[in-house]
């Protein structure tokens, strides 16, 4: 964690106002970055290194530096201020002059310097930070105060406070999406009027979460100063955690996570340039339960999410029989649930249900699009069309088909269903263990017969061993595809 006891603290700021000059001490991280005169902010990040903008010192002679830090106005008295020279400038390896992405550097200060209540370290933003459109930011510095309107004497400090605006939103204003990248970060007022200026460059752009400062960006480029549809960009600092830990392998500076709360408006944003963000496909994890924990012997309870691809069919709001979710659109289930031609409004399949007579609080209801029967001879297969596909979570997923696997006589199974009288008063599903069987006078290519167990009024109605189809389970199959 390096520095993170002793960063991001400002004893003594105790009020912030947009746009107004800083009380000293406000802002201990603050430098000021001199040759003949102040060109550049930067931020003091440990006792012996400052961060900064690469566009401020791409190709300068780190000698002819001063850093001043503690101070708080460029032309009256500073009594809390240390000058310090620079010995080394460390500029991004991958920074463009022309995009300027990657807008970052680090200087090393001549020698070591010690904390006071107007000189301390500000926190950096980590690399696993969120910083939502909304967040508000402060920045600071001595740089103009409009477009070509130097900052009058006596030059204090100052700071004004702006929200985040959010990348997509930034690629969507008069920038153009193709100039704002994954390393910056945007802040600013829309409608203008609030910005970093000329001279603010390389200064930082801080959030403060739960009593202490982050630096999320360092001042970077304009157009203008505070003009409407173009806020100020920063090098987004969360991005650059590892480059910086390599460059300074002693005390190192503290990187500290900023978590912004609530959603981030900036995901519906969309423009031209920048197309909405896709509804993702869900990912079909077929015959997986996450949340399936045991399978007792004989007769017993199933649990919620235990068998996530059971249906409840229903008609006219009864339950009428089982059925098994075997894809996004399809439930499968036996033909002598239905008789003559079935009428599909009248019918929905129920997903994610446990009890027929409690509540459920993660259960889904769909409608039925259309109803078939398998004409194949002694089949009793029947397909149900669902109308819209439904929302998989560990509680509905479909079922895994069998692949012309074959289920040996001795393998597992399971049945399900909502058997009439067992259950308790809320006819909780049911599951029942049992095992595959030799068939005897049935053509085993088609069926599959268990040993028997008693099939109560409300399971898949049965003329035999093996016509739970696709609500008997075979252990194979729950282990996905």
């Amino acid at each position: 964690m390096g520095l993170y006891s002793a960063c991001g603290k400002a004893t003594l700021n105790t009020r912030i106002v947009g746009g107004q000059e800083a009380p000293a001490g406000s802002w201990p991280w603050q430098v000021s970055l001199h040759t003949s005169a102040h060109f550049c902010g930067g931020s003091l990040i440990n006792n012996l290194w400052v961060l900064t903008a690469a566009h401020c010192v791409p190709n300068v002679n780190p000698t002819t530096i001063t850093v001043y830090l503690g101070r708080q106005s460029q032309k009256g008295t500073n009594p809390n201020e240390v000058s310090l020279k620079v010995v080394q400038i460390i500029v991004h390896p991958d920074y463009n002059s022309g995009t300027s992405n990657n807008d970052i550097a680090l200087m090393k200060l001549s020698s070591a310097v010690t904390f006071t209540s107007y000189i301390s370290p500000i926190c950096l933003a980590g690399s696993d930070s969120t910083f939502y459109s909304g967040v508000s930011s402060w920045v600071t510095g001595w740089g103009n105060i409009g477009s070509d309107v130097p900052l009058p004497n006596p030059q204090n400090l100052m700071v004004v406070e702006v929200p985040v605006v959010g990348n997509r939103r930034c690629k969507c204003s008069k920038y153009g999406a193709s100039t704002i990248t994954d390393n910056m970060i945007c802040a600013g007022l829309l409608k203008g009027g609030k910005d970093s200026c000329q001279g603010d460059s390389g200064g930082p752009m801080v959030s403060k979460q739960n009593g202490r400062w982050i630096q999320s960006g360092v001042v970077s480029f304009g157009n203008g100063c505070a003009l409407p549809d173009y806020p100020g960009v920063y090098t987004r600092v969360s991005k650059y955690e590892k480059w910086i830990n390599t460059q300074i392998t002693t005390n190192q500076p503290g990187f500290v996570t900023y978590t912004s709360s609530g959603s981030d408006s900036d995901l519906s944003v969309s423009c031209t340039d920048v197309p909405p963000i896709p509804t993702p496909t869900p990912t079909v994890y077929c015959g997986r339960a996450p949340l399936g924990s045991h399978i007792l012997d004989g007769s017993s309870v199933a649990t919620a999410g235990e068998w996530l691809s059971m249906a409840s069919l229903q008609k006219k709001g009864q339950h009428v029989c089982g059925g098994t979710l075997v894809s996004m659109h399809y439930v499968l289930s036996n033909a002598d649930c239905f008789s003559g031609s079935p009428n599909v409004s009248e019918w929905t399949v129920v997903l994610g249900r446990l009890k027929q007579n409690g509540s459920n609080r993660f259960e889904m209801s769909l409608n039925v699009s259309n109803i078939t029967m398998s004409n194949l001879t002694g089949s009793n297969i029947a397909l149900l069309q669902l109308s819209t596909q439904p929302t998989l979570n560990n509680y509905i997923q479909p079922i895994c088909l069998g692949n012309d696997r074959n289920f040996m006589a001795g393998s597992t199974c399971w049945g399900t269903g909502w058997s009439s009288g067992r259950g308790g008063e809320e006819a909780v599903l049911q599951e029942f263990r049992t095992l595959v069987q030799t068939c005897d006078n049935v053509s085993s290519t088609e069926k599959i017969c268990t040993e028997q167990f008693t099939l109560e009024q409300g399971l898949h109605p049965s003329k035999g061993l093996s016509t739970w189809v696709g609500s008997v389970h075979g252990h194979k199959n729950r282990e996905g595809p």
